[in-house]
């Protein structure tokens, strides 16, 4: 059968450097960080005392107060971006098929600040169970796309991908293949994530996958750096409004890029270390490429996964001087990692609206913090090092990697 093309006409953003889409790319291109002390609670007794927060963020700003209340952080955020992607998109709700609109979401563990306030309350209490009601509607992860199709009463598909740090961009590849095997004409789709907490920080330094760097946390994110020590937890929310190019069209929609293609694989390795190889990254990268039926010189610009790690980092790059080869040295790579920290099961959609801006605006964004050369690096890659760089962007792909082995990879192409 003919697939249907698929486009990007709706984009949402909140995150730690910007609380809009326009907010978000001013400060990517500005390498801006947002990484700080911590504000959601006392962190004095941690290892890791910072990370990349939304900023002077009030739901009630958003969500009716009573609403607000009945969903966690995360949940919030889903909506707040979701909004900002509906309304971008232009969608006139009284004229579309809400049977063929569905919301294809994302989250690597959801409620998770509701999950710890309920056990510890209970903990410190005499025994007797007190839960709030709304704690298991508020905790699971599939609730941030129910909440949306609720307000929108959208019919079509809704549910949650988890796939830990790639499950946006597994959300994504849902919502393109939806699309594109003609069973809807429009999805939401994206990822939201509030994972600084106490049980968060204190579960990453657990597994000693955070930096530490508490003395100057504006600089701990730095990716493919020789003294990089951990990522950086960040949280936040990515929406985006696919839909299908003639139906687009055909109510004179903005289209920002059409999405090619999607790949998933996985390390089938380790819990949480990069195949050593880099089979699994490598075979993602070539799925993708497949699946949108291009040939790896025609990719102009790479979102790395970048985590900032000492072993993923280098697992990365290696993976893609063997898909892209010679070629590996003409694409612009970058990691915005750097900027807005790890949003785990949102960094797919927030990376990937970023590799869409920087296609629209013609600037890649800047990998920042980056002082120390990486002797494990090859120095003839272009890494987009401490500054923005002008580059006229036709195929841009977006990585994501998850624990688990999970990997997720996209691809978006400009239009003519």
């Amino acid at each position: 059968m003919e697939l249907k093309r698929v486009v990007v006409t709706g984009i949402g953003a909140l995150t730690p450097i910007g609380n809009t889409k326009d907010e978000y790319w001013n400060g990517l291109v500005n390498g801006k960080s947002g990484a700080a002390s911590i504000t959601h609670f006392d962190a004095e007794k941690f290892k890791t005392q910072f990370a990349c927060e939304v900023k002077n963020f009030d739901p009630t700003q958003f969500i009716d107060r009573k609403e607000a209340r009945k969903m966690d952080k995360f949940a919030q955020y889903a909506m707040v971006a979701s909004d900002e992607a509906i309304l971008d998109a232009g969608l006139n709700l009284d004229a579309i098929n809400k049977l063929r609109v569905g919301v294809i979401w994302g989250a690597g563990i959801g409620g998770l600040e509701t999950f710890q306030d309920e056990v510890l309350n209970f903990a410190a209490g005499d025994g007797t169970p007190r839960f709030n009601p709304f704690f298991i509607p508020k905790m699971i992860a599939d609730i941030a796309p129910g909440n949306i199709s609720i307000k929108y009463g959208f019919v079509g598909p809704n549910y949650t991908t988890v796939s830990a740090c790639a499950s946006s961009a597994n959300a994504m590849i849902d919502a393109l293949n939806y699309i594109r095997l003609g069973h809807c004409d429009i999805i939401v789709t994206g990822g939201s994530e509030a994972a600084v907490t106490k049980a968060g920080i204190g579960g990453f330094n657990a597994m000693h996958a955070l930096s530490t760097r508490n003395e100057s946390p504006q600089t701990a994110s730095r990716p493919f750096d020789a003294t990089r020590d951990g990522f950086v937890l960040g949280e936040g929310a990515g929406a985006l409004v696919l839909e299908e190019y003639e139906h687009a069209k055909a109510r004179g929609a903005k289209i920002y890029a059409e999405v090619l293609g999607g790949g998933l694989s996985s390390d089938a390795y380790h819990m949480t270390a990069p195949h050593p190889d880099g089979i699994g990254v490598i075979a993602v990268m070539r799925n993708c490429l497949e699946n949108a039926g291009l040939k790896p010189e025609d990719v102009d610009h790479i979102n790395t996964h970048g985590t900032s790690t000492p072993l993923g980092d280098v697992a990365e790059l290696k993976a893609i001087k063997e898909v892209f080869g010679e070629h590996a040295k003409n694409i612009n790579i970058n990691s915005t990692k750097s900027m807005t920290g790890h949003l785990l099961g949102a960094a797919g959609a927030i990376e990937a609206i970023a590799s869409i801006l920087a296609m629209e605006n013609g600037v890649v964004p800047p990998t920042i913090n980056h002082e120390t050369v990486d002797e494990n690096i090859d120095p003839s890659l272009n890494l987009t090092l401490n500054k923005a760089q002008k580059r006229d962007i036709k195929v841009a792909m977006s990585n994501t990697f998850g624990f688990g082995g999970h990997n997720a990879c996209v691809l978006f192409k400009k239009l003519d």
